[in-house]
């Protein structure tokens, strides 16, 4: 592959309410045995690029644990691998990241030791498949100087926690709006990039002279009157989870059998880092319809329309509905949970009720234990 890649996985949003307290966006866990980042590393190394770097910052723990080792995305080699890079304050820098731009400044010196000649810049928060090679392939036939990937949303769905574009007959784009107040198109920016890596060491170095640090503001609405940018405009599934009920609709997505095909079981794979914990146990009297259940855990109750993470214990009369329990959660005997998102490492006292009536509820208990 003719790239290096970028992953920027160091933003914080406060629209995940507490899921993101303690841990990245990026780290968030996705249908029962992934992380979201595993989506975009896994894009990667199935696009052959070699070399990746991955930006962490906001709570970067659990994600920085979670890449200790490269080997589960086949990123153990000599030549290229992955490289976790975290805020540095030096002699000439006391600054954390102040935007996307910046983070890519702050670490210039990667890129321009990089021998290829084109990079793909992703962000670490969305669930999807992508063949990076054919986007490279289109940029360099359309000549552009930038190319963003792009998708069409359904026309109910709310896009204005995203980037909005408009583009021509040719694909060019002509308008880019960042999180508009009026939306004016569904097409939305998926957050890949492709642009060439000169060209992108010395935007970035110009800006960082202006101090504008936001690579959308600051870079693509900048320039898009003055470079060629265009959209390449993919028709699979994609998801961000930026919100609660985004990573709610988006787990809940896997209970769709073609949507656990495209992912599980239609090529390339989806790689993750590998816990070693036991298949899980359903005890007599379990009964578990339309669900993901992790590996670790052990149901001694009813779960319906529901996604379990790993190490997950269901107690004796146990009814969960159209819920999100992540890792290491124990729910005492008797306990009802619907249309609620239980945080990792809690404990759901015996014989308490959960429900989430107006939406989805966030379930953290004052007895929590320290999430990863």
């Amino acid at each position: 592959m003719r790239a290096v890649g970028l992953i920027l996985a160091g933003g914080s949003t406060k629209r995940m309410q507490q899921l993101t307290d303690r841990r990245a966006a990026a780290a968030m866990p996705i249908a029962s045995s992934y992380r979201a980042i595993d989506f975009a590393l896994s894009n990667m190394t199935n696009s052959h690029i070699q070399r990746v770097a991955v930006l962490t910052q906001y709570n970067a723990r659990s994600l920085n644990e979670h890449l200790n080792s490269s080997k589960w995305w086949d990123f153990g080699r000599k030549q290229g691998g992955l490289y976790v890079f975290t805020p540095t304050i030096t002699v000439d820098n006391g600054y954390w990241y102040r935007g996307t731009a910046d983070a890519i400044y702050q670490n210039l010196d990667f890129l321009k030791r990089c021998h290829e000649p084109y990079v793909i810049i992703t962000s670490a928060d969305a669930v999807y498949k992508l063949d990076y090679n054919k986007v490279l392939e289109y940029h360099i036939a359309k000549k552009a100087d930038i190319t963003v990937v792009v998708k069409d949303m359904e026309p109910n769905e709310d896009v204005t926690r995203f980037g909005t574009v408009r583009m021509n007959e040719s694909a060019r784009i002509e308008e880019f709006e960042e999180k508009p107040m009026v939306a004016k198109s569904h097409t939305v920016s998926t957050g890949i990039y492709v642009i060439r890596r000169r060209q992108l060491i010395d935007l970035i170095e110009h800006s960082a002279e202006e101090e504008r640090y936001d690579f959308v503001n600051d870079i693509l609405i900048r320039y898009k009157n003055l470079k060629k940018i265009y959209g390449y405009k993919i028709h699979n599934y994609w998801s961000n989870i930026s919100t609660v009920d985004s990573y709610y609709k988006t787990n809940m997505d896997f209970l769709k059998s073609d949507v656990r095909n495209y992912f599980f079981k239609e090529l390339p794979a989806v790689y993750s880092k590998v816990s070693d914990q036991p298949p899980a146990k359903y005890n007599p009297g379990a009964v578990v319809k339309n669900s993901l259940v992790g590996s670790g855990s052990i149901i001694n109750g009813t779960v319906e329309n529901s996604v379990l993470f790993k190490k997950v214990f269901v107690g004796n009369n146990c009814v969960i509905k159209n819920s999100i329990i992540l890792n290491d959660v124990y729910l005492g005997d008797n306990t009802y949970i619907e249309n609620c998102i239980v945080e990792s490492r809690d404990t759901i006292r015996a014989n308490t009720r959960h429900v989430g009536e107006e939406g989805v509820k966030v379930v953290v208990e004052k007895n929590e234990r320290y999430t990863l």
